[in-house]
Order: C-alpha cells, then structure tokens, then sequence
C-alpha cells in the first residue's frame, strides 16, 4: 500500500514538472516528462508494484533468486572450461578423428606435390645409394637418408 502511494505521488510531481516546462515552451522536453512520470501510476495500476513490493520482502522469492544466481555461475563456469578445453568431449572426439586421418597420410609422399619449382631442370637427381643387407637396423635408416637427399635435406 505504501508503494502505491509512493509510485501515485512519484507521478503527480512528473505530470507537475511536465506542466512547468511545457508553459516554458518546450514541448518535446515536457512530453519526454510526461511520459516517464505516468510509467510509475501504470505500474500501479496493473498490480506489478504489488507484486514487486510482495516478492521483495519474501524470503522464499530470495532464495529462489540465490539459487538462479547459483545455476548461472554453474552455466558460465562449464562454458569457460569448455573454451579452455576446446569444446565437449563430442568435439574433441572429433577433433582428434580428423587429425589422426589428417595425419595418416605422409605430407610429403607423392613428387608431384614437390611441383617443377623445387629444383632446377638442368641438374639430375642424386642417385639413391643401395640398402645394405648385412645389417637390419641400418637399411631404415639408409631409406630415410635416401629420402632426405632426394628432397635436398
């Protein structure tokens, strides 16, 4: 009841304020007044000011607003450590599936992808020296030596 009157009074003086300033010649200023001084008498009128008035000191409807501030730091919490993360775990999964096929297949295997510009015309590739078959560990080795010089590494 002590709201209704507040929000009734806090209009009057707007529509009063209003009235100076439109006698003074500024219409749309007194408009603008006019306008904002009735919201508080409608509020009162559609009963949002007792129920403003009710739910403020209710102890109930302050828990209620505790625990929808707890749910929100929940949410914003798993959604800051879901960026950290790099998405849900289904994403990640996905991540990972597209970079294991990414990674299955060697960059730089087939010689078309070197192109014409790597190496002059003129200059013949060095020839490959033979595998030694006298030790096992070395012919991977002289594989990846053999590779390394093609590419001029």
């Amino acid at each position: 009841m002590i709201a209704e009157t507040v929000c009734s009074a806090v209009s009057a003086a707007g529509l009063g304020i209003a009235a100076v300033t439109a006698y003074r010649k500024r219409f749309l200023t007194a408009a603008r007044i006019a306008a904002y001084s009735l919201v508080p008498i409608g509020l009162v009128m559609t009963g949002v000011v007792e129920w403003l008035a009710d739910t403020a000191f209710s102890p109930v409807a302050w828990a209620g607003f505790g625990v929808l501030g707890v749910a929100w730091v929940l949410f914003m919490t798993t959604r800051a450590v879901e960026r950290r993360r790099g998405g849900t775990r289904k994403e990640r999964k996905a991540a990972a599936r597209a970079a294991a096929q990414r990674d299955a297949v060697a960059p730089g295997a087939s010689a078309p992808s070197l192109g014409s510009g790597s190496r002059p015309a003129a200059e013949p590739a060095p020839p490959s020296r033979p595998a030694k078959a006298s030790r096992g560990g070395e012919d991977d080795f002289s594989d990846i030596e053999a590779i390394l010089k093609k590419h001029g590494i």
